[in-house]
């Protein structure tokens, strides 16, 4: 026959591990960050607009998935560098397949208390973040006669010909 302590057990095991995606899965998720040019600078805050992290590319930082009690993660990725524009990537983390085995192996506590409060019901897809930032110093205000254009010996007028130096 059991003893009260033997039951408290194994009712105390059944509690712990019965949260199908805080077992399986993650609640946070390694994110990296890179960009052309690098050395750019990286700032992201998180839903409530408070700054999480800020360093320089390339750049690898651990993101939690929930952000509250059935509340998923969001972020906003800036990626920054003098003479380029600022680039923003939103992160949005979505439900976690695992939580729906809650259904079959985690019971009622794992899907509605475990796995919401450790946020592990939600996961984090995006996790490389890959960006080229454009120039600010674009082509386009260089007029016509100031740009360099390579052109073949058969597209050149007749009249410029004779204004022609050979490069060697």
């Amino acid at each position: 026959m059991f003893s009260l302590t033997k039951a408290m057990v194994i009712a105390g095991l059944i509690v712990i591990s019965s949260s199908c995606a805080s077992i399986v899965s993650k609640t946070s998720y390694p994110v990296t960050i890179d960009s052309t040019p690098r050395e750019a600078s990286v700032t992201i805050k998180d839903r409530k607009g408070e700054q999480v992290f800020t360093g320089k590319t390339p750049a690898m930082v651990k993101l939690k998935s929930g952000a509250g009690f059935f509340k998923n993660a969001k972020y906003s990725v800036t990626i920054s560098k003098p003479g380029f524009a600022d680039k923003t990537v939103e992160l949005t983390a979505t439900i976690n397949g695992w939580y729906f085995g809650n259904l079959v192996f985690g019971g009622v506590i794992g899907l509605l208390i475990v796995d919401p409060a450790t946020g592990a019901m939600y996961k984090l897809k995006q996790t490389d973040i890959n960006e080229t930032l454009q120039s600010q110093n674009s082509t386009t205000s260089i007029p016509n006669e100031h740009k360099l254009r390579i052109m073949d010996i058969n597209e050149v007028p007749e009249s410029w010909k004779s204004k022609l130096e050979e490069v060697k």
